[in-house]
């Protein structure tokens, strides 16, 4: 689907805030135009933070609210076509809740009629941007937060958000967050924990993966995706500033999934690296194609930076590094 949009590079990061509701943007924007020609974006509305499931060849993106849907669910066959829904997939809030920010949600399947959704939402004492735990009985939901406070919520460290899972080989599951210190001149790290088997409680203390360190990456890193390919942990994550072109998506590698990772030389996609069609990527996620293809999922800014559409570009690898590629849009 084209030339390799850059060389394989080594480990590095990138990222910004967790997003907010955007507004719509008018369709003339020179962005969008290009969207006949490379099919992106997908997701022509504010839909930022995706995240992807595959349920029984049906494909449910899930992602940060808006001014009316705390959680916004899409779905789709073939990851190019989608319909979004009107319906809300969370749509009540318990009372310790602040209703308004309900951030990154990602959506995991832990059993037949199990699922379970991990929204950040903010929390009401300690007020801090914190992770629940929310489930369904079917992937559109609607998902019902569980328990009487959050699931994850370093009030020390500022809070927590991003939430991503992980299974591995054995089985094992895993719970990934972004510690949210920015939010109060701490570090940003990237950690992980195991998951108990119903995906509702941690079964054990956090690990720390990585922390903003590199220039590029500003003061932040956030959104973790973890993959493995060919016995190799891949970390995918976010970094810098979420609101504009500096927003850029990163990875590090790891022989074991508790690390220790090792960043690259330069992130793995920019917006300088799509020559501007893709403004401020970040949010990804990887999902599997119906023909067996590995694709990254991710938000970029449209409209003059006015809302984040979700686009798909295909990813490959080389010695276990992803590489992105990006399709002539000219």
């Amino acid at each position: 689907m084209g030339a390799a949009l850059a060389a394989a590079v080594l480990l590095a990061g990138c990222g910004g805030d967790a997003g907010e509701d955007g507004t719509a943007a008018a369709s003339s924007s020179p962005a969008v135009a290009d969207a006949a020609a490379d099919g992106n974006p997908v997701i022509d509305d504010d839909f930022p933070d995706p995240d992807v499931l595959e349920v029984d060849g049906t494909y449910y993106a899930y992602a940060t609210n808006t001014a009316t849907l705390n959680v916004q669910v899409a779905t789709s066959t073939d990851l190019e076509t989608w319909e979004t829904s009107r319906e809300d997939a969370l749509p009540e809030l318990p009372s310790w809740v602040i209703p308004g920010k309900t951030w990154a949600p990602e959506v995991s399947r832990f059993g037949p009629d199990q699922f379970v959704m991990y929204p950040t939402t903010t929390n009401f004492d300690p007020a801090y941007q914190c992770i629940a735990v929310a489930t369904a009985t079917s992937p559109e939901g609607p998902f019902e937060i569980v328990g009487n406070e959050m699931l994850v919520c370093p009030a020390e460290e500022g809070g927590a958000i991003d939430a991503a899972t992980f299974t591995d080989a054995d089985g094992s599951n895993y719970l990934l967050w972004k510690n949210d210190g920015n939010c109060c001149g701490f570090d940003t790290w990237l950690y992980i924990a195991p998951l108990s088997a119903d995906g509702l409680s941690l079964t054990g203390e956090p690990t720390r993966l990585i922390k903003q360190d590199q220039e590029w990456e500003d003061h932040l890193v956030e959104a973790p995706t973890l993959v493995e390919r060919d016995g190799t942990y891949v970390l995918l994550y976010s970094a810098n500033d979420y609101g504009g072109e500096e927003y850029a998506i990163g990875y590090a590698t790891a022989d074991a999934v508790t690390g220790p990772y090792t960043k690259g030389e330069e992130p793995l996609f920019t917006t300088d690296a799509s020559d501007g069609r893709y403004i401020g990527p970040g949010g990804q996620d990887v999902v599997v194609t119906p023909e067996g293809e590995d694709v990254l999922l991710f938000h970029s800014w449209y409209g003059g930076i006015t809302y984040r559409g979700m686009n798909q570009l295909p990813l490959t690898w080389e010695d276990g590094r992803p590489v992105v590629e990006m399709a002539d849009a000219g």
